[in-house]
């Protein structure tokens, strides 16, 4: 077995790019609340003093988008001035159109549907052209790598401990990191964590590197993987006073690792925060990790990634591939074809099976949209797993 390295981070709600992330989703959620049918791709820009809210949106009611902007940011704890970014005071700028109806025709009425197809899940075409692959794995018991899945526990305990007051000189902004030891592709210990945690002036390094430590990583990261080889890197630059878009401007879906698997999985370049359903970006990254995940949990492979592509204005993919990376007893393709037997993967069915069209998304915006059991998300259900192994016997 040979010793190698893996680093994954996270942010915590603060980052400038989750702020535009979190609004995005917040005006998605506010509408999908009153039009489920709602067709939405809402970007956000976020700099000093300003939000820009942009993209396309077809919907039949109406939701006051600056007031959501602003809440969010306050939400947050940009409440301040002497942040240098405040929700109640920012400017905040809409640029909203309609969808473009070449790309209505083929998301209304599928390529299957104009020719014939008369299934109701043919008749929704995919939003858009792309790849998208989902990954699970047995390092974590949600079924994630072990990198991210402490990351995100890091950053979300920053986010705790300055929300209830234990350290109440954090501010919102701060970045996590975990590099894992491996033997082989086996887990064996936390090498070094990374914590840069944005805070008020007056207080010393000292003290919060102090803190930082016994606060938040010893509570966050189990014992088990924390050794006196362990390496501590907190604000490594000395300073972290300004922060938030202040200090970096943000922007919708540039935390795309993030929010998925850490770098551990491949990834196929759509970010998924402000986008509705039909787009498969989303939708069909859900679904190809809801399909890795149950092929792990029936014990068919200890990881797996799954490969979904669409052509846009098609309802059935054009392609569904899996790879084991040689830890299944089972070839890929007898994996695939179980898959294409075991799940409905056009973009109507996944909709309705993982229920989709509802104000869900605002809590994924933050701490990763996927190994988030603690949301009860549908595509983290562990229920296909007989089925996948009664399509293998056949």
């Amino acid at each position: 077995m040979s010793k190698r390295f893996f680093t994954s981070e996270s942010v915590t709600e603060g980052h400038p790019d989750k702020i535009c992330d979190q609004i995005a989703d917040a005006v998605l959620d506010a509408i999908l609340a009153q039009d489920p049918d709602a067709h939405v791709a809402c970007e956000v820009t976020a700099t000093t003093g300003v939000i820009h809210v942009m993209g396309e949106i077809s919907t039949s009611c109406y939701v006051d988008i600056p007031s959501i902007a602003r809440e969010v940011v306050n939400g947050i704890g940009y409440n301040k001035p002497d942040y240098g970014f405040d929700g109640s005071t920012c400017g905040v700028l809409t640029s909203i159109d309609v969808q473009s109806p070449d790309i209505a025709q083929g998301v209304n009425q599928s390529y299957e549907a104009q020719n014939g197809a008369t299934d109701a899940d043919d008749r929704l075409g995919a939003g858009d052209q792309g790849m998208m692959f989902g990954y699970a794995c047995d390092e974590t018991p949600e079924l994630m790598p072990l990198a991210i899945s402490l990351a995100h526990k890091l950053s979300k305990r920053l986010a705790q401990v300055r929300k209830n007051g234990t350290l109440p000189y954090l501010r919102p902004d701060g970045k996590t990191q975990v590099t894992i030891q491996y033997d082989g592709d086996t887990p064996v210990r936390v090498d070094a964590v990374v914590v840069s945690a944005q805070h008020d002036p007056d207080v010393t390094l000292q003290q919060i590197r102090r803190d930082i430590v016994e606060h938040v990583v010893r509570p966050a990261i189990p014992a088990k993987w924390l050794d006196s080889g362990t390496k501590y890197f907190i604000n490594p630059t000395g300073r972290f006073v300004i922060g938030g878009p202040v200090s970096d401007s943000g922007l919708t879906g540039r935390k795309i690792i993030v929010d998925t698997y850490g770098g551990y999985g491949r990834h196929g370049g759509g970010s998924f925060s402000g986008k509705d359903p039909t787009k498969v970006d989303r939708s069909a990254s859900y679904a190809a990790r809801y399909v890795a995940k149950n092929i792990v949990a029936a014990g068919l492979a200890k990881r797996c990634e799954v490969q979904l592509a669409y052509a846009i204005g098609v309802a059935r993919p054009i392609s569904v591939a899996v790879d084991t990376f040689g830890t299944s007893q089972y070839g890929d393709e007898a994996l695939a074809q179980a898959v294409r037997k075991v799940f409905d993967l056009r973009p109507s069915a996944i909709i309705r099976n993982l229920d989709l069209r509802r104000p869900i998304y605002r809590a994924l915006s933050n701490y990763g949209q996927i190994g988030r059991e603690d949301l009860n998300v549908p595509w983290e259900r562990r229920d296909k797993t007989e089925a996948l192994k009664a399509a293998l016997k056949k």
